[in-house]
């Protein structure tokens, strides 16, 4: 059995963090593209994007992510990219956050 990698925790950790709107966490919403560990500096960084442009939860999922993820002990400082492409859309939702929405 393989260890889990720094991603696979920290992806973990981020369904913890729900958006408010939706009730579902941003993992299984398909907000998270990347998350990486600079291990010499303890930086995490986060590429990820939100639903819509100008999405009004944009700080309160900032602070919510960086909170949980201050949370893991590789972690010092987290720096959130956020990035347009690809799209978001709701293909990019896990099965189980579609079939909470009602999207079969």
């Amino acid at each position: 059995m393989t260890q889990p990698t720094f991603k696979d925790n920290a992806c973990d950790a981020l369904k913890m963090v729900i958006d408010p709107e939706l009730n579902i966490n941003i993992v299984d919403l398909g907000l998270i593209y990347d998350v990486t560990l600079d291990t010499d500096l303890g930086l995490c960084t986060v590429t990820m994007t939100l639903t819509i442009m100008g999405c009004p939860l944009t700080d309160y999922l900032n602070e919510a992510i960086e909170s949980t993820l201050m949370q893991l002990p590789e972690v010092n400082q987290v720096l959130i990219n956020l990035v347009w492409e690809p799209a978001w859309s709701v293909n990019s939702m896990s099965r189980e956050a579609k079939l909470e929405l009602g999207l079969h």
